[in-house]
């Protein structure tokens, strides 16, 4: 009974989220990028959120991703005053390595999310945490196939930072500029002027990978093997 609760509620929210983008890009005279945006943004996090509510997940598993999850929030806050060197992505990939993709994505959700209430929520929170959690999700994707060194580390680190989360972070700047007047040299412009911004934050991340990744690695996974809190997965 629960569970049906959960589904239809679940269903209701995707119903509504996706009518209210068909109105703003279909039906109304002017477009409001900012609704738009942040009901897209939203529908790219159920899917995740979603699943991992549904898994069987003990409480060492979810005490691990807490405390993966607070480490990168002290992270970033600890590096408060020195702009865009932060370790909160090279926290996010080590996750993923070793915790998975999925478990990536909602780490990096949940830490752009819980690192606002120290550095700010607004309407850039949902461009943030979709760009944590995808820098997770592709790190975990990437990391199942090639091995996890200094160096790999490093370039992926940098150019996930750069790119990746750069592009979408960038894009919430887009529409808040520009807002309904966008246009390609608006886009250009921003993306133009983050890019320094954008190649620190990515600089940084390979920085702090080259030095502590591979310990952190050896760390999780110890945690991971001892308690065994993925299970099955362990043997993959």
């Amino acid at each position: 009974m629960k569970k049906n609760r959960t589904a239809l509620s679940v269903v209701c929210a995707v119903f509504a989220l996706m009518l209210l983008v068909i109105k703003e890009l279909f039906f109304s005279d002017s477009v409001n990028f900012y609704v738009t945006s942040i009901a897209i943004l939203l529908l790219s996090l159920l899917p995740f959120f979603i699943s991992f509510e549904h898994k069987k997940i003990s409480a060492r598993e979810i005490t691990l991703t807490a405390t993966l999850i607070a480490l990168a929030v002290v992270g970033r806050a600890a590096f408060y005053l020195i702009p865009q060197v932060k370790p909160i992505a090279a926290v996010v990939i080590v996750s993923s390595v070793c915790l998975g993709a999925q478990r990536g994505f909602i780490i990096g959700a949940f830490s752009a999310f819980v690192s606002n209430f120290i550095f700010g929520q607004g309407f850039w929170t949902p461009f943030q945490m979709v760009a944590l959690g995808a820098v997770g999700l592709v790190s975990g994707i990437i990391f199942k196939y090639i091995e996890a060194n200094r160096i790999t580390l490093s370039l992926v680190g940098f150019i996930l930072a750069f790119a990746l989360y750069g592009i979408i972070v960038d894009f919430s700047t887009v529409i808040s500029t520009y807002g309904n007047n966008i246009d390609l040299n608006a886009i250009i412009s921003v993306y133009a002027s983050g890019a320094p911004f954008s190649a620190a934050f990515g600089l940084s991340t390979a920085v702090f990978l080259f030095i502590f990744g591979e310990g952190f690695i050896k760390k999780i996974n110890r945690v991971n093997i001892k308690y065994n809190l993925l299970g099955d997965e362990n043997e993959n």
